[in-house]
């Protein structure tokens, strides 16, 4: 037996915004509106990081018609993602080999009732054109709580080895959330438009996790630095009064903790700043911000290059911060 190829849209997740004619799985409002972001935060939003197929029912076979736009990974290399994955709940079935251009490919599907997941080869820039299953139907899952996770390059999982083990899809599968991974690798500085973004769309739980392109990239002083964090919490609450919100300050990195930016900060100073601004803000009454300490979420011999986890590191990760969302989460619900 085996159902006609579908309409991928039912089984789509990860999206907060619709596609616009060049980019399929837009991370940031494709519109007019969008355009208020950085380039660099833009660009990091056209890839489709986070981006999945689910489904429920047990086919043998999962068939897949894709297109791709390039193989040219850039600096994340092949962790930008190579092939197609299928997870069942957190059980990590089968992977197929992407290939440039319009192709196909078969996967197992495995057994049980947990949903399956299909994770996309995100730096080749896959459009997903058809999904059939093979020996049995497949069917849209149920809704999940909608999570909205905005952050960096950490976020959006280099030095992963695939796309599937960055650690906000780690807590996904294992909790039951329908993450929308808002990390832009170098880019996310806490620019007020994201804010604005996060606060127009449809939310269960938020994080935000950001902070060392701020020591970088586009440096900040501590006192801008709190600023911006201040500001940016007050805009997410215009939109989500009452959503929890878990913010984790910067996770270590070895050369910035001591080592002082342009306007004379260092990592420990920005993340000082971050971790008193959210304290400022439970203390005034915010009774749905949680604070999270990311200085010590990974030890130094889990960062494979200085900066981002390995896989060793998002797995860390996302066993300590999985439960503190969750509860947030819980809380949340609890005071609504």
């Amino acid at each position: 037996m085996s159902n006609r190829p579908g309409q991928p849209e039912p089984f789509l997740r990860g999206c907060a915004w619709p596609a616009s004619e060049t980019v399929p799985y837009p991370r940031c409002d494709p519109g007019p509106e969008g355009t208020r972001l950085p380039d660099d935060t833009r660009a990091a939003a056209s890839l489709p990081v986070g981006v999945r197929f689910q489904f429920s029912g047990e086919p043998e076979k999962l068939e897949v018609e894709y297109e791709t736009e390039t193989s040219d990974l850039g600096y994340r290399g092949a962790g930008a993602g190579t092939h197609f994955v299928l997870y069942r709940g957190s059980r990590r079935i089968d992977q197929a080999e992407a290939s440039l251009g319009r192709g196909r490919v078969e996967l197992s599907t495995g057994k049980g009732p947990e949903t399956a997941t299909l994770y996309l080869p995100e730096g080749m820039r896959p459009r997903v054109l058809s999904l059939q299953g093979h020996g049995a139907e497949i069917k849209p899952p149920g809704n999940e709580p909608r999570w909205l996770c905005y952050g960096d390059s950490i976020a959006e999982g280099w030095c992963a080895t695939e796309p599937a083990q960055a650690w906000p899809h780690i807590v996904a599968r294992e909790h039951g959330l329908d993450v929308i991974n808002l990390g832009y690798a170098g880019a996310a500085r806490g620019e007020i438009a994201s804010a604005q973004e996060i606060a127009s769309r449809p939310a269960n739980l938020i994080s935000i996790s950001h902070g060392t392109n701020c020591w970088s990239r586009t440096p900040h002083s501590a006192r801008l630095f709190a600023e911006s964090i201040r500001a940016f919490l007050e805009v997410v609450r215009t939109g989500h009064p009452g959503v929890p919100v878990v913010a984790i300050s910067p996770i270590l990195r070895p050369d910035a903790e001591e080592s002082t930016n342009l306007l004379g900060a260092t990592l420990a100073d920005l993340r000082e700043a971050f971790e008193v601004v959210v304290l400022d803000s439970i203390e005034a009454g915010d009774e749905n911000l949680t604070l999270v300490r990311g200085r010590d979420l990974i030890d130094p011999e889990q960062l494979p290059d200085g900066i981002h986890p390995g896989d060793e590191g998002h797995t860390e990760m996302a066993r300590v911060l999985g439960p503190i969302l969750m509860r947030a989460a819980h809380q949340g619900a609890e005071h609504a």
